[in-house]
């Protein structure tokens, strides 16, 4: 009779890693990045080279010194690199980005204990950092167009005007598609964002419930009070498909449970109403992930399916 083996769980595996995962984010994210160096010039490269150079060299560094393994390889800390570089105004100084890169490393992600220990996504909490610390630069668009570098023409982001519920005067929706308004580096092409997403899909690197029940609370809102067109147009303003495809899908910072899903995309999607209509800010998308990002232990709590065979209470 063959020696009868046992092992400990788990006894199912995966062929996808950490590196695997990260690397299609970063893929799915390249043609935003294109379209945000082809309209807004080479400082928009330069900024996202120096967002992602600086998370690298704070991960590696802040793992050596608190004598923890390294974790560079994983690709995490250049997601989030390039995930902050494309919620950051063009124009933006690059030292700036460089400050916002090692604050969602060191403070938001190492100091809780690295990849999975974090209860925040840290591309989120540090361009609200930024955000808070460096208002005028952090608001400050660049008209976008085909230049070589930085041409210092700024304007006001499309949010302004929707927030006084007209679509006077904005671009048409085609050029929103296209990238042909105001806004961060990362959020004003559509398409580049929407293609990104739909790699992820493919790749079945994230599920689409999230997205759908985010962007889809937010148009249903907006349809309320403005009709489509305006409903569209808060759609494909500001950082919405960015956040609802790329931050608020972070697997460390959202539920696992598919109805854990549903409540978190809903709840992002009522908070970036509640903030774009009342708020006296134009955009809510990144305090909306974060807030329900601290609400993910509790909704998962209240979203896990009960064991075969157990009875209310946990009882078998």
């Amino acid at each position: 009779m063959a020696d009868m083996i046992v092992s400990v769980s788990p006894h199912l595996h995966s062929k996808d890693t950490t590196r695997r995962i990260m690397l299609d984010v970063v893929i799915a994210l390249l043609p935003a990045l294109v379209m945000a160096v082809v309209r807004f010039g080479l400082h928009a490269l330069a900024l996202a080279l120096v967002c992602v150079g600086s998370a690298v060299a704070a991960e590696a560094l802040s793992r050596k010194i608190m004598k923890r393994e390294q974790t560079v390889g994983d690709l995490s800390a250049v997601v989030t690199g390039l995930l902050l570089a494309l919620n950051l105004p063009a124009t933006l100084p690059l030292w700036m980005g460089a400050l916002g890169s090692v604050i969602a490393i060191v403070v938001v992600k190492q100091c809780f204990g690295g990849l999975g220990q974090n209860f925040v996504n840290p591309a989120i909490a540090a361009r609200i950092v930024l955000l808070l610390c460096f208002a005028g630069a952090m608001t400050s668009w660049q008209q976008p167009g085909f230049v070589l570098w930085n041409d210092g023409v700024t304007g006001a982001s499309p949010l302004a005007a929707l927030k006084e519920g007209t679509t006077e005067g904005l671009p048409a929706l085609t050029d929103f598609l296209f990238g042909l308004r105001a806004g961060s580096m990362g959020e004003v092409c559509a398409l580049a964002l929407i293609a990104g997403g739909v790699y992820l899909l493919v790749r079945r690197v994230i599920s689409p419930i999230i997205p759908l029940c985010f962007i889809g609370t937010v148009f249903a809102g907006m349809l309320l009070r403005g009709g489509v067109t305006f409903a569209l147009y808060e759609v494909l303003s500001g950082g919405l498909l960015l956040g609802a495809i790329f931050m608020a899908t972070d697997y460390v910072t959202s539920p696992i449970t598919p109805w854990g899903k549903v409540i978190f995309g809903v709840g992002c999607g009522l908070i970036t109403l509640a903030i774009r209509l009342w708020g006296s800010l134009p955009e809510g998308v990144s305090y909306a992930i974060l807030l329900m990002n601290i609400f993910v232990p509790h909704i998962e709590k209240l979203t896990l399916p009960r064991p075969f065979g157990a009875r209310k209470g946990g009882k078998a």
